[in-house]
């Protein structure tokens, strides 16, 4: 297995929320988040309409994330796209039950449903 195929359980998340969207002036939102199995970045989901998870992956090659919503534990391989298992990440394993979805919260508009990637 190469370093891209690497899961990393001992490294943290990056935060609570997508850093991309959150550096963007205005700042960005997300529909779901996702979490870098190597080196722990959290990213939008592609449905979002940054992408930053999957962006993350065609900038670093990392090719496996797994689900940052709360009661989910899934993997997904970008460089197979396949769905795999996995052991447990580092805590915390998703974003706060608090946070809203999609968030954050006072960034979403009204139309979001429309604003989707499908």
């Amino acid at each position: 297995m190469s370093e891209n195929d690497s899961v990393n359980t001992s490294v943290p998340p990056s935060g609570t929320g997508c850093s991309e969207c959150d550096d963007l002036s205005p700042q960005g939102w997300w529909f779901h988040l996702r979490r870098c199995a190597t080196c722990g970045h959290i990213g939008c989901c592609d449905s979002s309409p940054g992408q930053h998870a999957s962006a993350h992956y065609a900038q670093t090659g990392h090719r496996l994330i797994q689900s940052f919503e709360p009661d989910e534990d899934w993997f997904y391989d970008y460089g197979s796209d396949e769905m795999r298992s996995g052991p447990e990440l580092a805590p915390p394993t998703s974003h706060p039950e608090s946070q809203p979805v999609p968030g954050p919260e006072g960034r979403v508009p009204a139309d979001w449903m429309n604003r989707l990637h499908r």
